[in-house]
């Protein structure tokens, strides 16, 4: 058992070196063959060609180089349509000439016109003065400077906005180019051997995971172990966690930020997705693919780690099925039907984009799957959430259905202990869940505002600018890059305890309108600290359990982990009125319960 655990552990360590170094393996060559296969705008694609020509047929060994120089083309383009279509600082002068008119600070934009030069660029400025200085159109001021000042700030939003998304490369569209001309340029030995690579790196991992876990799994008699449970430098803080825990920072950063530099590791997945939805793999095909990898292989370790628990096994299974099927396969298959990408599972606020303008055109314009994809969401938030938390609490969903549960349960469960269980983690959790929620709710009245009026503007903020804001740190900063990669520092339900607004939404019917509790027989508490250790979401158990006081805290999730560890049997998972409290078989509690 022991040679095959080390041959295991070093097949998963090999297999791991290659995946790493294949993000290193190419080389670059950007040709205007390349240009005009990923650049369908003409416009854009010759403004580019005079701006980027030191990079055309032009072998690069880094794409670091390669991606930096790609910067200085796209800059060049920028700055040059800001120095053609932009307002220069003598009109802007020349349109305060105009401003005066019979002793009042006044302006039309007809005036204001009228000092742009008769040449190409000069419609644009018109239209664009029009556009986004038209409330400046027969205002009075109090002075001449409050006008400039106005006009200023009107002239820097054209250039931020309508120049740079128009006549330049914008933010969404520079990402989406750095990322197709770098894979489209990319020459690799893994572009070439696209399935080997599959093997020697995803393949072994999974072979090496295996042959460590099953023979590890089953040593000793079924139970849980604690012993030396805090004096390893995986599991509590100790180097090679950190380095888990920074490898995964990093991991996430590049997933979500500069995914142009992930080339590789995507191509390496295109076959899977091709035979999947019939496209090229993307940055979140390959992100899904590993996530529901390590769900399944980390899964088995759940099961076997839990075997004497039939309620672990089966919520085990659950949270594998669900993200297998229903967030991985299903959606992928919807695509290659040519029906729109849908994870039936996910929940708003979670999935906070469900409510975002592309997305309802998407799903209204869909005909009858896509009208019955939006009802099925509202009827998740608005009946399945409260009635099946009504019955069954937090758990359904959470400990049986989510992703980021299920990641959390199979992948993050050697580092639930970490979890804080101060009184201080506990008031900071209440304030940064429910602000998360307040977030969200604020930012999806916002969307759903600007996609019934038209109108960017709500109350005078911006809700581009939330919807934005949100996206970045909380849907990608927040749930990925430090709820998943803080396991190892601080416990594997970091999103879910401090960030999660599906969570809060959950938690707060359980908290007053729900059957479901953990149940406690004081009497029979050893005070032993084994359920307090292993909750995952920072409750003090034993504290509940030492006075026989049910636990009904709006943050459990129901793993019922603490059940499983007791020794005593004094933690029961219950769904009655306490009024009509009685034990539970084995399957529904994790356990036999204690008899008093």
């Amino acid at each position: 058992m022991k040679i095959i655990k080390n041959s295991g552990l070093l097949l998963f360590i090999l297999g791991f070196l290659i995946f790493n170094v294949s993000f290193l393996l190419s080389n670059y060559t950007l040709t205007k063959a390349i240009l005009e296969e990923n650049i369908s705008d003409e416009n854009l694609r010759n403004i580019l060609m005079e701006d980027i020509g030191f990079i055309l047929d032009k072998s690069y060994s880094s794409n670091f180089k390669f991606i930096s120089d790609l910067d200085q083309a796209f800059k060049k383009v920028n700055e040059k349509a800001l120095a053609d279509y932009g307002i220069s600082n003598e009109e802007i002068k020349a349109i305060m000439e105009k401003s005066n008119s019979s002793g009042e600070v006044k302006l039309t934009i007809e005036e204001a016109s009228e000092v742009f030069q008769n040449d190409e660029f000069s419609e644009f400025k018109k239209k664009s003065l029009s556009d986004y200085g038209g409330w400046l159109d027969g205002q009075t001021f109090n002075s001449k400077e409050e006008l400039q000042t106005q006009l200023e700030d009107v002239v820097s939003k054209i250039k931020s906005y309508g120049i740079i998304n128009q006549k330049g490369i914008d933010r969404y569209k520079e990402k989406d180019l750095k990322y197709s001309l770098t894979k489209s340029a990319t020459d690799s030995p893994v572009k070439d051997n696209t399935v080997l690579f599959l093997m020697l790196t995803y393949g072994l991992c999974i072979l090496g995971a295996l042959m460590y876990i099953l023979p590890k799994g089953q040593e000793g008699n079924p139970g849980i172990k604690n012993n030396g449970i805090f004096f390893n430098s995986m599991k509590n803080r100790g180097w090679l966690g950190i380095l888990t825990g920074t490898y995964l920072i990093a991991f996430y950063i590049f997933l979500y930020y500069f995914h142009q530099y992930m080339t590789n590791w995507i191509i390496m997945v295109d076959p899977i997705s091709m035979f999947l939805s019939g496209n090229p793999a993307g940055q979140f095909f390959l992100y899904g693919f590993i996530y529901t990898l390590c769900i399944l292989v980390m899964g088995v370790r759940m099961i076997l780690k839990y075997r004497h628990s039939p309620y672990q096994i089966a919520r085990t299974i659950s949270v594998m099925f669900f993200q297998t099927a229903f967030a991985f396969i299903i959606p992928e298959i919807l695509i290659r039907l040519n029906q729109p990408y849908f994870d039936f599972k996910n929940i708003w606020p979670l999935d906070y984009d469900f409510f975002f303008d592309n997305e309802l055109s998407t799903l209204m314009s869909n005909g009858g799957i896509g009208i019955f994809m939006l009802v099925w969401g509202i009827a998740l938030i608005v009946i399945a959430v409260p009635v099946f938390v009504y019955f069954f609490g937090k758990r359904w969903y959470c400990s049986w259905v989510c992703g980021c549960g299920g990641l959390a349960e199979t992948l993050g469960d050697p580092y639930r202990q970490l979890s804080d269980k101060s009184l201080k983690a506990w008031k900071f959790e209440r304030w940064s869940i429910h602000g998360v929620l307040a977030f969200a709710v604020l930012m999806t009245i916002g969307v759903l505002y600007t996609y019934f009026t038209n109108s960017g503007q709500l109350l005078g903020l911006n809700t581009y600018s939330i919807r934005e804001t949100y996206g970045a740190w909380i849907g990608a900063g927040f749930a990925g890059v430090v709820g998943t990669g803080f396991y190892p520092l601080m416990g594997n339900r970091v999103w879910c305890r401090f960030g999660c607004p599906l969570a809060a939404y959950l938690g707060l019917v359980q908290r007053f309108k729900s059957r479901f509790r953990i149940t406690t027989n004081g009497g029979q508490c050893i005070s032993c600290g084994n359920c307090s250790t292993y909750c995952e979401m920072g409750i003090d158990v034993r504290w509940y359990a030492q006075r026989g006081q049910n636990i009904v805290r709006s943050s459990c999730v129901g793993c019922g982990v603490c059940s499983a560890v007791c020794p005593r049997g004094v933690l029961n998972l219950e769904n009655k009125e306490e009024k009509d409290r009685m034990d539970f078989p084995e399957i529904i509690t994790g356990r036999t319960p204690a008899k008093s």
